[in-house]
């Protein structure tokens, strides 16, 4: 299974990389893994660290079913990357 989700990730990582991606994505399973894989290739930085927060908070509100505060923590972490 992990490695799954981790080919999963690259695959999603390598699609990301279209201009397309500048866009905020939809609060799904898949997208939150899509920025997920992008994360771990950037630099660390503040942002970087409030994304990785925003995410963790995530989720673990998806993990309890709490999908609208899920997606509210997801889009944080994504306004958080763009950040600089």
């Amino acid at each position: 299974m992990k490695i799954l989700l981790t080919a999963a990730a690259f695959v999603a990582f390598t699609l990301s990389l279209s201009p397309a991606s500048a866009a905020m994505m939809a609060c799904t399973g898949d997208n939150m893994m899509k920025s997920t894989a992008m994360m771990m290739g950037t630099a660390d930085t503040p942002a970087k660290v409030a994304a990785n927060k925003e995410m963790a908070m995530a989720n673990t509100d998806m993990s309890n079913g709490k999908m609208k505060s899920a997606c509210i923590h997801y889009m944080k972490s994504q306004k958080a990357m763009t950040m600089k």
